[in-house]
């Protein structure tokens, strides 16, 4: 087989329909597609094959593939998206208000944007390809918060800057931020109006994000021209009255405003809504007097001042000498008088015993003789008479003991009538009586009480 410097030479060996074997001089084989052999060949037939280099179709393709190169490095390569920028809006006691220009992600495409709090996720901005503000309520009053946006892109994550503030206190009345709608006192509605200029406050005619109240006095079409609900109802409510009760701000009445500028803090909107009658003293900015600048006080708060002072409790009836009293039914006092001094005596020398619950127990008029006496129980001995004896020069010795207690020895007592001294003997055989049986009696008289009802007893002085 020859061969020339540009060519090789080749036997078609196997020729089917799609590819074709071919056998050079040192017994290669190749397989070579079949379509792109000279027409008529067969099985055995020999065919030469050139391979050139294309140095002009190089040369184009590498221009081609650079200047590919060159676009994608302009279109994404040399612009990437930038960080937000936050900003701080408006600040209440309890809510903040964020805002930041529209995102710019260049090439990138948007993944996510999350808000962040004290640097701790909060949320994820809604519709973060158009919405630039964001109003988070909920915040402690007074109380230092940190703010941070952060947007993840397919280009990589991209955090804001850090903002750091305080809510305002409750004397702090810069944050209101007022919308209004229809006030029928003209005069009235200026005077609001330089009140918010006053407090530092702001107003508008348009529901924004950062409205924290509604002010009106009617939920009529709002000065703006607002259409009326449906836009064909006459004295329908409003636009933005309807939005404010869907956004839930609270639509209060323009006194509201003249409370918090007179108090010089943030008065609560109970008593101001739409369709409460407001205290008639902020119908005026400023007050004449500082009686006029505090609230009114409700009918009842101090009619305990006005009111007559409850009668003194009646005094016990007290008695003479040798009187008995009449017995009185005494009702439950809270500070008693003072008791008669006989009776007072006699409570202290026998006490009393009431059955728990007694005090609540009715009681029954009774009475009882003063002059009454416990007969005694047994007769005492008579005591045998000293006999006198003349008298005597020793010195005066010590009292004389008492029958009841165990006889020591015996004494010299001077008379000081005859000028004499007695020698007073204490015999140990004479027998003293038992006391009067003074418990059992008391006994007794408890378990009368709590078998039956009696009246006030009257104790008695037995010595």
């Amino acid at each position: 087989m020859a061969k020339s410097q540009d060519s090789f030479t080749f036997t078609v060996g196997k020729l089917d329909a799609g590819m074709a074997i071919l056998l050079g001089e040192r017994a290669h084989l190749i397989e070579f597609p079949s379509v792109l052999l000279p027409p008529g060949i067969t099985t055995g037939s020999i065919v030469n094959i050139a391979v050139h280099q294309n140095i002009v179709e190089e040369r184009k393709r590498d221009q081609e593939l650079w200047g590919l190169q060159r676009d994608i490095l302009e279109t994404f390569g040399l612009a990437s998206p930038e960080p937000p920028q936050l900003e701080v809006r408006n600040v209440t006691q309890t809510s903040v208000t964020l805002e930041w220009p529209p995102l710019k992600l260049a090439t990138a495409k948007l993944r996510s944007l999350d808000i962040y709090k004290n640097s701790q996720r909060l949320a994820s901005i809604p519709n973060a390809l158009t919405n630039t503000s964001t109003k988070l309520s909920g915040l402690s009053v007074d109380t230092t918060y940190s703010f941070q946006l952060v947007l993840r892109t397919t280009a990589g994550t991209f955090p804001s800057n850090l903002i750091r503030l305080r809510t305002h206190t409750i004397a702090d009345t810069s944050g209101i931020s007022v919308c209004f709608g229809t006030v029928a006192d003209e005069a009235l509605l200026q005077d609001a109006k330089a009140a918010l200029k006053e407090m530092r406050a702001k107003w508008s005619d348009k529901i924004q994000i950062d409205t924290t109240h509604f002010v009106c006095t009617t939920p009529a079409v709002t000065p703006s021209g607002a259409n009326a609900s449906g836009g064909t109802v006459s004295g329908g409510p409003g636009v933005d009255y309807q939005r404010a009760l869907q956004l839930s701000i609270p639509v209060v009445q323009p006194q509201w405003i003249l409370a918090c500028l007179v108090e010089k803090k943030m008065v609560p909107i109970a008593g101001f809504y739409l369709g409460i009658t407001p205290p008639a003293i902020y119908h005026s900015q400023r007050p004449q007097s500082m009686s006029q600048a505090s609230l009114p006080a409700a009918n009842g708060i101090n009619a305990h001042k006005t009111a007559p002072n409850r009668a003194s409790m009646p005094a016990v009836p007290r008695t003479t000498a040798g009187t008995p009293p009449a017995t009185v039914k005494k009702p439950f006092e809270s500070t008693p008088e003072e008791e008669p001094e006989e009776e007072t005596k006699a409570e202290r020398a026998v006490p009393r015993k009431s059955a728990p619950g007694s005090e609540t127990r009715h009681k029954s008029s009774g009475t009882m003789d003063r002059n009454f006496r416990f007969p005694p129980t047994s007769q005492s001995p008579p005591v045998p008479p000293v006999p006198q004896t003349p008298p005597a020069t020793s010195p005066p010795s010590s009292p004389p003991v008492a029958c009841g207690s165990t006889a020591r020895s015996a004494a010299a007592a001077p008379d000081v009538e005859h000028g004499t001294a007695v020698k007073i003997i204490t015999p140990s055989s004479v027998e003293v009586p038992p006391p009067p049986p003074v418990e059992k009696e008391n006994r007794r008289v408890v378990a009368e009480e709590d078998t039956e009802e009696v009246g006030d007893t009257v104790e008695i002085d037995l010595r």
